[in-house]
């Protein structure tokens, strides 16, 4: 996961774009991606989600609307988003934001293949 930080790169400015529900990140390594809330929201690093281990993750559905509603720094190394769903657990440290950017077409398609294959939806 480090890796694909570039170093450890650290976040220059986090903007929330409440109308497109994305959260836009830009790096010090010259990095920047617009991370939409439902991604967020689906790869988020909580043990709800994950699970505590492999195959124990639990997929999300019907997250297509979901919002952020807040965002917390939490200390120099990680957010805390809130989302409008009362989903608020995990921490997305900045390597896991830059991850989620760097991955985001292969993650996406993932996602959408395990809905596909257990007949859900994001609806």
């Amino acid at each position: 996961m480090s890796g694909l930080t570039a170093g450890g790169a650290q976040p220059l400015e986090i903007k929330l774009h409440t109308v497109s529900r994305q959260l836009e990140i830009s790096y010090d390594d010259g990095a920047s991606f617009m991370l939409p809330a439902e991604y967020l929201r689906v790869y988020s690093p909580s043990a709800e989600v994950r699970g505590h281990g492999v195959g124990n993750e639990t997929l999300q559905t019907g997250k297509r609307h979901v919002a952020i509603s807040a965002l917390d720094p939490v200390g120099h190394y990680a957010l805390k988003i809130t989302f409008d769903d009362g989903h608020d657990s995990g921490l997305y440290s900045w390597a896991y934001l830059y991850e989620l950017g760097v991955q985001h077409d292969r993650y996406w398609q993932d996602y959408l293949n395990r809905l596909a294959a257990c007949g859900a939806g994001r609806e």
